[in-house]
C-alpha cells in the first residue's frame, strides 16, 4: 500500500457513531438505502440501489457482512469477480484485504505473545535471527518494540507496499526489509526516535512478521492459520501469497483502473502481515466478533480479556496532517463504553476494504470491493447507520437554491491548477437540465454535478465537496475567475484559462 493509498484507506475508518438505532433492523434493506453525503434541505432524500451505485462508480464486485447481536446476520456478494466476465461475487468470494491484514495479524501476534510469555515492550532486535535492524542514532536510547510496531510509533520508514505483478520475481522478507533486489521498496529503518510520534509504517509490521516466523520457525501462513484464522472461524481465509492457483477461481480480480482488470488478476504481497490477507467479508466479521467477545470476557474469544482490552485501548493519537484518531495495537479506536469501536481500512492493488466493530453493542460491518471507489463505502455505511444506528457521519443539510441557467453559464469554462508535476484541470459546464454545474472527470468516465448554494458557492451532494468562486470584480456582474476547494486540510485554487 503506497502513502497515497494509505491515506485513502485511513479515510475509510469509521467516524463517531450516530445515536439511536431504529426499532427493527433489516440487514438486506441496506441494498436499497444508499445515501449521498449531503442532504438537500426541503427536497426528497432519495434512497439509491447498491447495484446502481456500483455501476455509477465502476465497481465490478462488492461483498458485505453485517454483524448484529454478536453474530454475522447477513453476508452477500454483488456483481462479478472480474469486469467483462460472468462469474458472480458471492459470500464466499475471496478478496485481498489490504491493511486489514494488520489487525488480524496483530491479534495473532498478541496470542503468540501470550503463549510464549513475551514482552510487548522488549527490544525486538533480540528476537530477530534472519535479519537485523541497522543501528541508528534514533535508537540509541529508545528501542523498537512490538508495542511500538503495532501502534505505528517505532519511528520506521516505508509506509506501504505496492505488491508484485504476477510472474515477477518475489523477494524474501529479509530482502524486502533490506531494500535488496528484487524488492521494489526502500530499506526499512529508523528516521525518527521510537516512541516520539505516530508514523504509519507497513515496514514496521513486516518486521513484526519476521519476529513471528523467526521465533516460531514456521511459515507465516501456517502460523497465522494456527494462531488466528482457524480459532476465529475464518475457514475461507489465508495469508498465502501468491494465492495457490487451485483457489484462483474463488478469488476476485482487482481493478485499479476503471473497467480494467489488474494484469495477472492481482498482485503478490510477501509483506503478508501488512497487506497479504485473502479473506471474505463474513470471515472478517467472525474475527471481529471473536475479538469483541475477548474484550467482553465472553466464551468464543481469541485472546485473554486483558490482552484484548489492551489491543483496543487508546494508546497513541495521530497528529495533523494525518488526522487525530487514536490507535490501539493494530486497530484504530474511537469512543468509550458502549460507543467503543475498533476499525481499519484496507487498500491493495485494485482492492479496497473497510471494517468496523462496536464490541459492546455487538454490531459491525465489513465491506470489500474489487474496484477503487472509496465513495461507495460512505454510501453503504450510511445505509447501515440508518438501520443500526451506528457507523455513519451526521449528514449535513444544505439549502440548494435556484439559479437561472444564464447565470450558471458564467461559471462554465476550464479551471487549472499546477501542483508540482501535476496539472489539475476542471472542465466545468452547465449540467443537462440547466439547474446545476457539472465537472467532467475523465478518470471516472462521468461528470460530477455541483448544486448552487448561492453567493458563488456550490456543493456536490455525493461527496460533500464544496466550491467557492472568486470574481474578477465585485458584484454579480464580475466574471468568476478563480475556484477554491478543499483537498483534505489544504485549500486548492484553480484559475480560469
Amino acid at each position: 500500500m503506497t502513502r497515497l493509498r494509505l491515506r485513502s484507506a485511513l479515510a475509510l475508518l469509521t467516524a463517531p457513531a450516530l445515536a439511536g438505532p431504529l426499532a427493527a433492523q433489516d440487514p438486506a434493506a441496506i441494498e436499497h438505502a444508499l445515501r449521498f453525503t449531503v442532504r438537500a434541505a426541503g427536497r426528497p432524500d432519495t434512497a439509491m440501489e447498491l447495484l446502481d451505485r456500483m455501476t455509477s462508480w465502476h465497481v465490478p464486485g462488492v461483498s458485505i457482512a453485517i454483524i448484529d447481536n454478536w453474530r454475522v446476520v447477513y453476508a452477500r456478494g454483488f456483481g462479478v469477480q472480474e469486469f467483462g466476465a460472468r462469474r458472480p461475487v458471492d459470500s464466499t468470494t475471496l478478496f485481498l484485504a489490504g491493511s486489514i491484514s494488520k489487525p488480524v495479524f496483530s491479534s495473532a501476534l498478541l496470542r503468540f505473545v501470550e503463549q510464549r510469555k513475551l514482552s510487548l515492550d522488549a527490544d525486538v532486535t533480540g528476537m530477530l535471527t534472519s535479519w537485523r535492524l541497522a543501528p541508528s542514532p534514533f535508537t540509541a536510547t529508545e528501542k523498537v518494540t512490538l508495542r511500538r510496531l503495532l501502534t505505528h510509533t517505532a519511528g520506521l520508514t516505508v509506509w506501504g507496499f505496492p505488491g508484485y505483478e504476477m510472474g515477477a520475481p518475489i523477494p524474501t522478507v529479509p530482502q524486502v526489509l533490506g531494500g535488496v533486489e528484487p524488492a521494489n521498496t526502500p530499506k526499512v529503518g529508523n528516521d525518527t526516535t521510537p516512541g516520539a510520534r505516530w508514523l504509519y509504517s507497513g515496514g514496521g509490521f513486516t518486521i513484526a512478521q519476521l519476529v513471528a516466523t523467526d521465533l516460531s520457525g514456521e511459515s507465516f501462513p501456517a502460523l497465522m492459520n494456527k494462531l488466528m484464522l482457524r480459532p476465529a472461524g475464518m475457514t475461507r481465509s489465508t495469508y498465502e501469497n501468491p494465492l495457490p492457483m487451485p483457489r484462483w477461481s474463488e478469488a476476485a480480480t482487482g481493478h485499479e483502473k476503471l473497467d480494467t482488470p489488474v494484469p495477472g488478476h492481482f498482485h503478490v504481497y510477501p509483506e503478508m502481515a501488512a497487506a497479504g490477507l485473502w479473506t471474505t467479508a463474513a470471515d472478517l466479521g467472525r474475527w471481529a466478533i471473536a475479538l469483541a467477545r475477548s474484550v467482553r470476557g465472553e466464551p468464543g474469544g481469541i485472546l485473554s480479556p486483558a490482552m484484548a482490552r489492551e489491543m483496543v485501548r487508546k494508546q497513541v493519537q495521530q497528529k495533523p496532517p494525518f488526522g487525530t484518531r487514536y490507535w490501539g495495537l493494530g486497530v484504530a479506536v474511537a469512543g468509550d463504553g458502549d460507543s467503543l469501536v475498533f476499525s481499519h481500512g484496507g487498500r491493495d492493488e485494485g482492492f479496497v476494504a473497510d471494517l468496523a466493530m462496536w464490541p459492546n453493542k455487538g454490531r459491525g460491518i465489513v465491506i470489500l470491493t474489487n474496484g477503487v471507489a472509496p465513495q461507495i463505502f460512505g454510501e453503504i455505511r450510511r445505509a447501515f447507520a440508518e438501520q443500526y444506528g451506528v457507523g455513519g457521519d451526521a449528514r449535513p443539510e444544505k439549502a440548494v437554491v435556484v439559479v437561472p441557467e444564464a447565470r450558471l453559464a458564467a461559471y462554465a469554462g476550464k479551471f487549472v491548477a499546477v501542483e508540482g508535476k501535476d496539472t489539475i484541470v476542471f472542465d466545468i459546464s452547465v449540467a443537462p437540465g440547466g439547474a446545476q454545474l457539472a465537472v467532467l472527470r475523465p478518470e471516472l468516465r462521468r461528470s460530477l454535478p455541483f448544486a448552487p448554494l448561492g453567493s458563488d458557492r456550490f456543493v456536490n451532494l455525493e461527496s460533500g465537496v464544496e466550491w467557492t468562486f472568486e470574481r474578477e470584480a465585485s458584484g454579480v456582474q464580475g466574471r468568476p475567475m478563480s475556484l477554491f476547494t478543499m483537498v483534505g486540510p489544504r485549500k486548492r485554487q484553480l484559475t480560469r484559462q
